[in-house]
């Protein structure tokens, strides 16, 4: 182990996980840790592997951006028609990890996963860079090319077509929220004694706490 991560280890050993301290409500406590994040240091602090499955179940997994989050869940964004578009199409669940290494912690999300609305999507959507708006655009996600140049020419005509006015958002591209049913934290313990709690919901809209054996 470098100094480095040996230091990491330490340092998150000073403030232990406590399920009966624990918030009520896993927001809370990511609130708090998604927020030492930001201010870590930590290169990408949104990133976070989505994780979808086909209807028969076979899973795949990529980066993605986290992109805002409340108690209604977890937000990003995406091509619709790309293969993690499809997939939460015939399989609307998915699962959300968030790895802070410099931290030591780490955040596992399950849930249902729905489309924003058309207007949430428009705000992010005109919210962005304007290459970023034009990207979107152009790119069929997931979708074979046969090269670069074909995707760079593509650019370059938009980008003449919208000389004067930025292009409006696709109906191929937007936003997902995942409603969580279960949030896993985790944090690195001593002689790898981590500490584990999972907040899961009840029909009642309330979480229980548990805790986990590493």
């Amino acid at each position: 182990m470098s100094p480095d991560n040996e230091q990491a280890r330490r340092q998150a050993h000073r403030h232990p996980l406590d399920e009966h301290e624990a918030p009520a409500t896993p927001f809370a406590l990511f609130t708090t840790w998604f927020t030492e994040a930001l201010e870590s240091d930590i290169i990408e602090p949104n990133a976070m592997t989505l994780a979808t499955a086909t209807q028969e179940g076979r899973p795949s997994a990529r980066m993605v951006l986290l992109r805002g989050f409340d108690v209604n869940g977890f937000c990003f964004y995406t091509n619709y028609e790309s293969r993690k578009g499809q997939e939460l199409t015939l399989n609307p669940y998915a699962a959300l990890v968030l790895w802070w290494g410099k931290l030591q912690r780490q955040v596992r999300i399950e849930g249902a996963v729905h489309k924003l609305t058309a207007k949430e999507s428009d705000t992010y959507f005109n919210s962005r860079e304007l290459g970023s708006r034009f990207s979107a655009v152009v790119s069929a996600q997931s979708q074979v090319i046969p090269n670069r140049a074909l995707l760079e020419e593509k650019l370059r005509v938009l980008e003449t077509q919208h000389a004067h006015q930025p292009p409006p958002r696709p109906a191929h591209w937007g936003g997902y929220r995942l409603a969580p049913t279960v949030i896993e934290f985790w944090q690195s313990g001593e002689h790898r004694l981590h500490d584990r709690l999972r907040y899961t919901i009840q029909q009642n809209g309330s979480w229980v706490i548990e805790r986990l054996s590493p």
